[in-house]
């Protein structure tokens, strides 16, 4: 490739992105396109308390909060903060359950399950004591294969799951489209 040819490309590339930059979803879609984040920009801080649990594998609770405090750093402008928060994002694991999602023609025994996992959850403005957005029934699914010879625990379909919902959750958290 000589120099010419390679200035170019890079023209071509810098305007694709350029294009696509300005092609950037809206908070308020009512407006167009815009190059903002799609967060709320009145929401500066986020306290995540422990989340409650209702089902009989003990640590989905506690798993589910940290969980959603590493979406919460990793995917937004906000900063979690235990006290003093703009708002506070609460729920309740309310049920876990086991769906059959394959098995053996010949056995059949489960080759491949699912864990479905359902939250209620209320994101609060501290401020004005307002619910800003509440769920119920709120679900996601991890898998696992329970089978001999790959014998996955559990843990591994509800760690999926998890990761799912507090994915999902913060998605839920951002403006209004």
């Amino acid at each position: 490739m000589n120099v010419r040819s390679f200035s170019e490309l890079m023209c071509v590339c810098m305007a694709l992105g350029i294009g696509l930059a300005m092609f950037s979803c809206a908070t308020d879609p009512t407006t167009g396109y815009a190059f903002g984040s799609g967060h709320r920009a009145d929401v500066k801080s986020v306290s995540v308390p422990i989340w409650e649990n209702r089902t009989s594998s003990p640590t989905l609770g506690a798993q589910l909060t940290e969980a959603i405090i590493k979406e919460i750093q990793r995917s937004t402008p906000w900063l979690v903060v235990d006290s003093g928060a703009t708002t506070t994002l609460s729920g309740v694991v309310v049920e876990q359950r086991l769906r059959k999602l394959d098995q053996d023609s010949t056995t059949g025994l489960v080759q491949e399950q699912g864990v479905d996992l359902a939250v209620d959850f209320h994101w609060r403005n501290n401020r004005s004591r307002k619910e800003v957005l509440t769920r119920r029934n709120f679900r996601a699914q991890g898998d696992f294969i329970p089978t001999r010879g790959v014998g996955e625990p559990i843990e591994i379909g509800q760690f999926g799951a998890i990761q799912a919902l507090a994915r999902d959750i913060v998605a839920e958290l951002r403006s209004d489209w």
